[in-house]
């Protein structure tokens, strides 16, 4: 709990402010208690969020501060339908946001990559400002967004500043962000509270920041997470909300100056919902004592908000009847699960795809969720979400034979362990698992949308060797030789080649500066729009595995992928 200015017995004259800060974050457009990827119900929601909220406004009236803290306008279809299909309506996140009355959103990585023409159009349709201190108008050299907000509640000034992970060009084209930069969260800290406290005098300070904690973790030439960072070392802040990496978080940390900050993240889904308590005593309009405490609140379990789901049952039954459509078949069921233990069908699906559609030479591509599946018989637009999880554009890029190595090698660096004995684990995993997110990021120690795999080549995989000695590329997949010293055409999505997880800039080691000169060409639209669209051009898809590839040694490898596949998949 935060005091400050300890005082004598409270006085007949004082006055007693009670406020609720309610965080939100990395929804991923969970607003639905209906899940319409997997067609399942799900726990977290904003139906469940404003019963809720209308709970807690009971309690505060307006004193209840309601802020969101970005990765709101990617996730389900409800979200990817009202971006790029119904542009003409408002959009749903828009009006859901209204009607819960957000106080403010915050920026995230994953509305920056909707493009310009979706989230300037969502800001515009919201009622409340959606804030970005550190997204920098490059032509005049100002905040493209409202850096700060300020809420005037019962005598208590409240000052809100929004801040994003300036990692954005690491992961996107340039033209889903053109005319802007992102600058280094700390320094953007430091010069906005330092503004605000001189500029608005406030009483509380809050730091919305959408990035994660783990400072080590960096992207780039950026500090991709630095929420802490920022509680740390940046004085004058009373609370940090923060988001990014799906991680719960619930606790107080010491400032430099000596002061407690309240660091406070609900992960992802709206399963949870951050909550601030800020008790201010109040003397001749000036607070002489400040209280804080924050909590973590489970709403996955509250009852829908019926007057919600009315509200917006048009929206529910437009995105339902999209999800529906079918767009082709498939003769089998496909799993991710078998892509971390060698070819899978999954996997050689989106290579095969990737390379119909770029006509590239080599395709890379990952597990982009952990444990997703197709079942045999109709392909419905719902299974394109599950085949292909993001908004990623497809690159075709140049690369040389020895570029591809050493992409690759970083690649199964991440994902395998270095085996020294047959009991050793094949795969690279934590001792403790995570908190906060599905098994992708529970038992892995990297990122499993990293774990690059090819296509177009034939290559084996020693995991008893270092990195730099694992990959030993055989041919092309037609027997041709490959060549280390010759350039290749390699499909790669746009994450990827814009820097995504290093493999090409650490891994090829490629100069950032350089990805862009290596792009022969790229897509209009997003990867899965083209997926449908072929999967619809061909009808049936018969997938097949392409063994293009192999873990070795096999008398290693074969029993510890069994035992590896049963700790993580525990059914």
């Amino acid at each position: 709990m935060a005091l400050i200015a300890s005082s004598p017995l409270a006085t007949a004259k004082d006055k007693t402010v009670e406020l609720c800060i309610l965080e939100t974050s990395d929804v991923h457009g969970s607003f639905f208690p209906y899940d319409f990827i997997n067609r399942t119900p799900c726990k977290g929601s904003l139906a469940r969020l404003s019963t809720y909220v209308k709970r807690e406004r009971e309690r505060f009236g307006a004193n209840l501060l309601l802020l969101d803290n970005g990765d709101i306008l990617q996730g389900q279809p409800t979200v990817y339908y009202y971006n790029f299909i119904d542009t003409a309506a408002t959009h749903v996140t828009a009006a859901m946001m209204n009607y819960l009355r957000y106080d403010a959103g915050n920026m995230g990585n994953h509305d920056m990559e909707t493009g310009h023409a979706v989230y300037d159009r969502w800001i515009r349709q919201c009622n409340f400002p959606i804030l970005g201190a550190n997204i920098i108008d490059t032509a005049s050299g100002k905040p493209y967004l409202p850096p700060y907000s300020v809420f005037n509640r019962d005598g208590v000034k409240v000052a809100v500043i929004g801040l994003l992970t300036p990692s954005i060009p690491a992961w996107l084209p340039e033209n889903l962000w053109a005319g802007l930069r992102f600058d280094d969260i700390e320094e953007s800290a430091r010069k906005w509270v330092k503004t605000v406290r001189e500029k608005e005098n406030p009483d509380v300070v809050v730091a919305i920041i959408h990035s994660g904690r783990d400072h080590t973790h960096t992207t780039g030439n950026w500090v991709e997470n630095a929420s802490q960072l920022v509680a740390e070392r940046v004085p004058g802040i009373d609370i940090v909300l923060f988001g990014h990496d799906h991680q719960f978080f619930c606790d107080s940390v010491k400032n430099a100056d000596g002061s407690e900050v309240w660091m406070l993240n609900p992960a992802n889904k709206a399963e949870k919902v951050a909550s601030a308590h800020v008790s201010l005593t109040l003397r001749k309009g000036k607070v002489v004592k400040k209280e804080i405490s924050g909590r973590l609140v489970d709403i996955s379990a509250l009852p829908v908000d019926e007057d919600f789901m009315a509200e917006f049952k048009p929206q529910y039954d437009t995105v339902d009847k999209f999800v529906s459509q079918k767009i082709g078949s498939i003769s089998k069921t496909i799993s991710t699960r078998n892509a971390f233990f060698g070819p899978s069908e999954f996997i050689d699906l989106t290579h095969s795809l990737q390379l119909a559609i770029s006509g590239a030479e080599v395709s890379m591509a990952a597990p982009l969720s952990f444990d997703s599946s197709i079942k045999e018989g109709d392909i419905l637009v719902s299974d394109m979400f599950k085949l292909y999880k993001y908004e990623n554009m497809l690159y075709t890029m140049r690369l040389s034979g020895r570029e591809i190595k050493n992409y690759l090698e970083m690649s199964y660096d991440l994902w395998t362990n270095r085996m020294t004995n047959a009991d050793d684990h094949l795969l690279l995993l934590k001792e403790v698992p995570g908190n906060g997110d599905d098994g992708a990021r529970a038992l892995f120690q990297n990122f499993s949308y990293n774990f690059d795999s090819a296509a177009g080549i034939r290559y084996t995989v020693d995991v008893t060797k270092p990195r730099g000695e694992k990959i030993n590329i055989l041919s092309m997949a037609d027997g041709s030789a490959f060549d280390m010293d010759k350039d290749y055409s390699v499909a790669v999505n746009s994450y990827r080649g814009n820097g995504g997880g290093g493999l090409l800039t650490e891994g090829a080691g490629i100069p950032a500066d350089k990805l862009n000169d290596r792009i022969i060409k790229a897509t209009d639209k997003d990867l899965r729009f083209y997926l449908m669209e072929y999967i619809k051009k061909t009808g049936t898809i018969c997938p097949t595995t392409l063994d293009l590839w192999k873990f070795i040694p096999e008398e290693w490898t074969v029993p510890a992928a069994k035992r590896d596949y049963k700790l993580l998949f525990k059914d």
